[in-house]
C-alpha cells in the first residue's frame, strides 16, 4: 500500500474509531454503576444510539429501502447487531477487570486475527489477500505487546 493523500486521510478517520471506542467503553463502564449489568448499560447505550442513527438516517437524502428489500438481505447480514451487543457488553464487563490498555490490545489482537483469516480466504465478499511473513509478524508484535500490558 503506497502513502497517499487519499491515506492520510483515512489513518486518522480510522484511529479515531480507536478513540471513540476507549471513551465509549470508559462511559458504558460508568453508566453501569449506576445500573444492575453491563446488559443494562448496554442497552441504554444502544437505545441512545439508536436515537442518534434514527435521527441521521431520517434527514439523509439517500432513498430508504421498503419491507421487500429488507426481505431481500441475507440473513447472516443481520448479525451486526448481535454482535455489536457483545462487544459492547464484554466490554463493560472486561474493562474494569483487565484496564483499557490490556482491554484494547486484546480488542486490536482479536481483529488483526480474524481479519488475516478473513482476507486469507475472502470471506464474506472481501478481495483475497494472503497472509505473508510481514503480516505474521505484525500480528506476532502486537501479541507480545498485549502481553506486556499485563505487567502493571
Amino acid at each position: 500500500m503506497k502513502l497517499s493523500s487519499h491515506l492520510l486521510y483515512l489513518m486518522p478517520l480510522a484511529m479515531g474509531v480507536g478513540i471513540a471506542m476507549t471513551f465509549q467503553t470508559a462511559i458504558n463502564s460508568q453508566l453501569r454503576e449506576y445500573l444492575y449489568s453491563p446488559l443494562q448499560a448496554a442497552l441504554f447505550s444502544f437505545l441512545v444510539g439508536t436515537i442518534v442513527l434514527a435521527c441521521l438516517v431520517f434527514f439523509q437524502s439517500a432513498d430508504k429501502p421498503d419491507l421487500a428489500t429488507l426481505g431481500q438481505i441475507p440473513w447472516y447480514l443481520w448479525l451486526g447487531g448481535c454482535l455489536g451487543v457483545y462487544a459492547i457488553s464484554i466490554s463493560i464487563y472486561t474493562a474494569p477487570k483487565l484496564g483499557f490498555l490490556t482491554l484494547s490490545g486484546l480488542i486490536i489482537f482479536g481483529q488483526i486475527i480474524m481479519s488475516m483469516i478473513v482476507d486469507q480466504y475472502g470471506l464474506l465478499g472481501t478481495e483475497k489477500t494472503a497472509i505473508n511473513w510481514q503480516r505474521l509478524l505484525g500480528g506476532v508484535v502486537i501479541f507480545i505487546g498485549v502481553l506486556l500490558t499485563f505487567q502493571r
